[in-house]
């Protein structure tokens, strides 16, 4: 995040409409990436979990809105505490900031910067619903949200772009969240599944994605909207970096998305939807950390080694018997971190920092900090979100029952159903007689 790695100007700053205007649109696309991730997710899923699956998405919009507006905004960027957390009584509601005050050493208003924030602050535990798919009861699931980016999302936000922030000021590379928002949910992801544990017939029953159309349809509005939410995180368009890192996302998606189709061909014998759709969502996780460090040719070197190594991560579950229903620890955990450590592999030195990797004659010092800001995120979140989801699993409970997990959550938390069939035959039956009676016919009816 720019906020954490560049140098304020000499000269005071004034308002760019260009700038802020730019990062409005940022704002916008990061928005449209979870609805994005709700398609994605809501097609991974049994027919009865469709609804579930959106809805764990759409109420992070709702619940860290407020809360970003309410104190999170302020925990995150306000003036430092101890390194840990911020705090600012004008960031409390927004309600002490004039709608022209710069964020300091920028050209584009507070609010602005405030409200492209909130987009990663709502997301990040949407990523995590992904793990939790087909038998978590919403209210304890929007009870979870709100306890966890509270304790967990928004003082880790400080910690790596936030001023004053401990590994702001060591100086570990996070351009767009890999640390923060990646390692973070991926890490919380497998601290509440080992929790709450398998869905029921896990490893024996199948459980196939219903829609691969829209798993696609959600991967290709993720990786739209990844332009801004990478792009943007320079929080301006001035001296070209957002323009590297505009073209690094595309570069190492592709190269990610071609690595995991083929190690899928290699391995399993065939080329398919799902994988191309996992593939470029692992390169995009890769590539928020690095892509604002590494050239175009770092950018495929570290999608590829993404995209092979999530591909291989994704089959852990199994041999390891914890259930991630989504693959959310194989792809948003693996490639945060990949792409975290290998910053310190590729890092030239010469677009967003000074800042050079081992292979770039930096030698260990980037890749040890890298590695110090990786497994820190990793390990509070883990430990916190599995505390959290055993605190609400004691009380209120965590999961469904299994009969509602069975029959479908769907109609159970939701009242509701993702397709209706009811109609699906049309038309008016032909009458029969006696006489006449009409041949038996396929059965059509859909498996849940």
């Amino acid at each position: 995040m720019a906020a954490a790695i560049t140098t304020l100007a000499a000269d005071t700053p004034t308002l760019s409409a260009a700038n802020t205007g730019f990062m409005l649109i940022c704002s916008a696309l990061v928005m449209l990436m979870t609805p994005a991730l709700a398609f994605f997710y809501g097609g991974m899923v049994r027919v009865k979990s469709t609804l579930n699956m959106l809805m764990m998405s759409f109420i992070s919009l709702g619940i860290v809105t407020v809360l970003w507006v309410l104190y999170g905004f302020s925990i995150a960027f306000g003036t430092d505490s101890a390194s840990l957390f911020g705090w600012s009584s004008e960031y409390v509601g927004l309600s002490g900031i004039g709608i022209t005050e710069l964020w300091p050493g920028y050209t584009i208003p507070v609010y602005v910067f405030a409200v492209f924030q909130l987009m990663f602050a709502i997301i990040t535990p949407a990523l995590i619903s992904g793990a939790l798919a087909d038998r978590v009861k919403f209210t304890a699931w929007a009870l979870f949200i709100t306890l966890w980016v509270t304790i967990v999302y928004f003082p880790v936000a400080h910690w790596v772009w936030g001023t004053g922030g401990w590994l702001f000021e060591m100086g570990v590379i996070d351009f767009a969240g890999g640390t923060a928002v990646h390692i973070n949910a991926g890490a919380a992801a497998l601290g509440v599944i080992l929790v709450i544990g398998k869905r029921v017939g896990f490893k024996k029953d199948p459980m196939r994605p219903h829609s691969l159309p829209l798993v696609m349809l959600g991967a290709g509005l993720l990786w739209f909207g990844w332009f801004g939410f990478n792009a943007g995180s320079w929080l301006g368009n001035d001296d070209g970096v957002g323009a590297v890192m505009f073209v690094n996302t595309q570069v190492a998606t592709a190269a990610a998305m071609l690595a995991w189709l083929i190690y899928e061909k290699l391995r399993h014998g065939s080329f398919t939807t799902l994988g191309a759709a996992s593939g470029a969502v692992a390169g995009l996780v890769a590539i928020t950390p690095s892509g604002g460090s590494c050239s175009p040719l770092g950018a495929i070197a570290i999608g590829a080694v993404a995209g092979l190594l999530c591909a291989m991560a994704v089959g852990l579950k199994y041999k390891f018997g914890y259930d991630d229903s989504l693959d959310v620890v194989g792809v948003h955990l693996v490639g945060g971190v990949v792409g975290s450590l290998l910053v310190g592999f590729f890092a030239t030195g010469g677009v967003q920092s000074e800042a050079k990797g081992l292979f770039y004659g930096g030698g260990l010092e980037q890749l040890g900090k890298q590695a110090i800001g990786v497994f820190s995120v990793l390990a509070y979140s883990l430990i916190a979100s599995a505390i959290l989801a055993l605190v609400i699993d004691k009380t209120m409970g965590m999961r469904v029952s299994e009969d509602d997990e069975v029959s479908g959550i769907d109609q159970v938390e939701h009242a509701e159903t993702a397709y209706d069939f009811s109609g699906a035959g049309g038309g008016i039956a032909p009458r029969t007689t006696a006489a006449a009676a009409p041949a038996p016919t396929q059965n059509t009816k859909v498996d849940a």
